[in-house]
């Protein structure tokens, strides 16, 4: 992806034009009160699960929040409303290896950014797969789909358009959005009418996802939790995202950093392949430095802080953006 001289010199203008808060008046922003329950009876095979959840906060810094979930047992979407809703909406998968989620970095920053502009956004907090979930693996997937369903049955109540629903995932979170992407399969028994809809989204945005299991590109933390210590060549082959069958999925845009040693850039780039053969309308942006996890705050000023402008452009060409 290349960036023309104009475009890196009004990015800079407008990170220099930005007034600096005095530091001990800036306070993180508030957090949205709505939230919905996935599982309105419980999540599904929890019977052998005994972990407690904890949200821990790793931020000192009172500006801004930088918390995580983990052992979560209540899955929950936590819902911020545009002041003007454009019909459009997103589903943010925040990463975190399939150890925790990642809720601000790659969740909240994220959604304000995109409810700014008019989409209606929703942040997932989703189940792990090595707590003891009866469906391992598929437990995260099983949130995922059940979390987009429930987008779409109550779109009517959210001012958003059923057919305009993309996902955003990142790091580990991008492969679970990836998941939810290709396969076609149901993971879980349909518990209400809102199971009766679509769980597939209508665009793809994956932020430098974890893509493939296989060394020496893939990151074996993710590959841990999500499979164990020791998994088997066909299990890895099989949650692999670029082996697996991408034709009919929605367009796709890929985000990466070509510095990202936590997960190569060769996951993007082996994706784009798969997604090339299948038909897939797709775009990718490489950006020169970043490194792994830059979300949003982390890349202020940087020319890597335009993707949510590309992303915006990417879905504004394949009509989840109008006007």
């Amino acid at each position: 992806m290349t960036l023309d001289r104009r475009t890196l010199l009004g990015v800079g203008a407008l990170a220099a034009s930005a007034p600096a808060l005095p530091r001990q008046a800036a306070v993180a922003p508030p957090d949205p009160t709505e939230t919905i329950h996935l599982w309105p009876a419980g999540a599904p095979g929890g019977e052998n699960v005994t972990v407690t959840p904890i949200v821990p906060e790793r931020s000192t810094d009172p500006a801004f929040h930088d918390r995580y979930a983990q052992y979560t047992t209540d899955p929950i979407l936590t819902v911020f409303r545009p002041a003007r809703p454009d019909g459009s909406a997103l589903l943010l998968i925040p990463g975190g290896g399939y150890r925790w989620a990642v809720l601000d970095k790659e969740g909240h920053d994220v959604a304000r950014v995109f409810a700014a502009t008019g989409t209606t956004c929703f942040v997932l907090r989703y189940r792990l797969p090595a707590d003891g979930w009866t469906a391992g693996p598929n437990a995260p997937l099983q949130d995922a789909q059940r979390a987009l369903r429930l987008i779409r049955a109550n779109a009517a109540d959210y001012g958003i358009d059923p057919a305009r629903i993309a996902a955003l995932g990142a790091s580990a979170g991008g492969h679970l959005a990836g998941l939810l992407a290709a396969r076609r399969d149901a993971t879980y028994a349909a518990v209400d009418a809102a199971d009766a809809v679509a769980f597939r989204p209508d665009l793809n945005i994956l932020l430098y996802p974890v893509v493939t299991l296989a060394d020496p590109f893939a990151h074996v933390g993710s590959r841990t939790q999500l499979l164990g210590p020791s998994p088997t060549p066909d299990q890895i082959a099989a949650w692999s995202l670029e082996r697996m069958d991408w034709t009919g999925v929605a367009p796709t845009v890929l985000i990466h950093a070509m510095d990202d040693t936590g997960v190569p850039p060769e996951n993007s780039l082996q994706l784009l392949t798969t997604l090339r053969a299948a038909g897939v309308r797709s775009e990718a942006h490489l950006f020169a430095e970043g490194g792994h996890g830059f979300g949003i705050r982390l890349i202020a000023g940087k020319p890597a802080a335009v993707w949510p402008d590309l992303v915006k452009a990417f879905g504004h060409r394949t009509g989840w953006l109008t006007g």
